[in-house]
């Protein structure tokens, strides 16, 4: 089992930061309407989002948060990792096919408690669609 864990809190370090982009598709969207119930007709329907200020269908912005979690749970902290908190603004919308990039930066270690605080941001290209922070309970070693 020790292969599927992700970092301990030991060999974390303030700065540390990884990534995950994901280009979202239409079936994505799709997808994550049918998952989280989601079925708003800016994010599902052509005619419907035409009207609104976007004038296309956006990407549901709890989509941008859990590339947010693929970060958390697969790279740094990683496997094991337990998302305690999220403070989040979405900027600015995500688009279908729009290629969105999950960023975490670890900025504080709470060696006592177990743990991290993280900046956690998502671009598309140069441009901030989410940004906010984090915290997630980390393992210590076993002495």
């Amino acid at each position: 089992m020790q292969d599927l864990h992700g970092y301990y809190l030991e060999d974390l370090e303030v700065g540390m930061s990884a990534s995950y982009a994901k280009t979202i598709s239409e079936s994505d969207v799709y997808m994550f309407a049918g998952v989280s119930g989601d079925n708003n007709p800016v994010h599902i329907n052509e005619e419907y989002a035409q009207t609104t200020p976007f004038k296309k269908r956006i990407v549901h912005g709890m989509f941008s948060a859990a590339l947010i979690s693929t970060v958390a749970g697969t790279r740094l902290p990683g496997p094991g990792a337990i998302y305690v908190d999220q403070q989040i603004k979405f900027r600015r919308p995500v688009y279908i096919g729009d290629t969105a990039t999950a960023t975490l930066t670890v900025t504080e270690i709470d060696q006592r408690r177990g743990r991290v605080k993280a900046q956690t941001d998502v671009h598309v290209g140069d441009t901030v669609v989410a940004t906010g922070s984090a915290t997630f309970m980390v393992d210590k070693r076993d002495a």
